[in-house]
């Protein structure tokens, strides 16, 4: 049921919230001359309390997309080139500005990689969690801060009264981004964006943080989408994972159907370069070359100068993303 008491398409038919349809984004990288698409025909679907993964090297395209779904990203330098992005059966882009400020939040939740760039060093923790809700909610100063506290509690901040009158410096980097997970969550939003939420933490944060935005999703009921760029990191958490590259989606299927058969020599590759157990030291893979430039993307197929298996097809036109069994996809002209 969508939250304006309307039974709307998607949640009628398959109880999606997130539904992004061909998100086309483009980027002015000089004062004079044509944007350059940066984000190309994107689309992808995330149901209630299932955790969606994005994953791709720097430069692939997935933090824009999840700018560009909370519509972040400031006009100009960035447009919106066409696409839809809905929520719960609202475009997104069809909101006027005080609209899309109700949404974010309250109803779409965004984590980001580093919690110091997020959090600001001249308030204390409790007051930033305090002000997302007396941003959207009518309450007082003081029902705020003993939510903030119960807030920092659920996820695991020992002592969370003493550290919500503590500023950012003050915590560990871990338990900063315990609290900015706090603030994400206390509204109980139908959908969490975790934009690289682990990357500056230690392995041990790492799982931690890992499991606690799967338990969270599950009791909630809410839905996640988990950008990175280890695919190790999140083969337990997600059920299903989108690989990108250079603007596109280039395969998506079901997490375990990804792991044991790879369908795009980019998705090998990135599974080929995780540790495990079975390499010894000096056997960990690298995929040669990096994700070309905004602007510099080769003909055909922009993934052709670095894969093992290109043809001649590969380099005269660009591969459209192909169905294939299972309900995957993917796009690769040896499909």
């Amino acid at each position: 049921m969508a939250r304006n008491g309307q039974i709307n398409e998607i949640d009628k038919h398959s109880g999606t919230i997130l539904s992004v349809r061909d998100l086309s984004i483009s980027l002015h990288l000089a004062a004079s001359g044509p944007p350059v698409k940066v984000i190309d025909s994107v689309s992808f679907e995330v149901g209630r309390g299932e955790i969606l993964g994005i994953v791709g090297e720097s430069g692939s395209g997935k933090s824009v997309t999840s700018q560009a779904v909370l519509r972040l990203l400031p006009s100009p330098p960035w447009n919106h080139d066409g696409g839809r992005v809905l929520f719960e059966g609202r475009d997104l882009y069809s909101l006027d500005g005080e609209e899309m400020r109700k949404v974010r939040g309250k109803d779409i939740a965004v984590v980001l990689q580093e919690p110091m760039t997020s959090l600001n060093p001249y308030y204390t923790i409790g007051e930033q969690i305090e002000e997302v809700l007396t941003a959207h909610l009518k309450i007082g100063r003081k029902e705020a801060r003993a939510r903030a506290v119960e807030a920092l509690n659920e996820v695991g901040v020992p002592g969370a009264t003493e550290r919500a009158g503590q500023y950012p410096h003050q915590l560990s980097g871990g338990l900063k981004q315990r609290a900015m997970i706090a603030a994400a969550l206390i509204l109980r939003p139908g959908l969490l964006l975790a934009d690289e939420p682990t990357t500056a933490l230690d392995l041990t944060i790492q799982a931690q943080i890992i499991e606690l935005i799967g338990r969270l999703s599950k009791e909630l009921g809410m839905a996640v989408v988990f950008i990175t760029h280890d695919l190790a990191l999140i083969r337990g958490m997600t059920s299903r994972i989108a690989v990108m590259y250079s603007g596109y989606i280039i395969e998506s299927a079901e997490t375990q159907d990804l792991f044991n058969e790879p369908l795009h020599p980019y998705t090998r590759a990135l599974i080929d370069i995780i540790p495990g157990p079975e390499k010894r030291q000096g056997e960990l893979g690298t995929i040669p070359g990096s994700v070309p430039k905004p602007g510099r993307r080769p003909p055909g197929c922009p993934f052709g100068p670095r894969c093992g298996s290109v043809f001649d097809r590969c380099g005269e036109s660009l591969p459209g993303l192909k169905a294939a069994a299972g309900g995957r996809s993917v796009r690769c002209w040896l499909y």
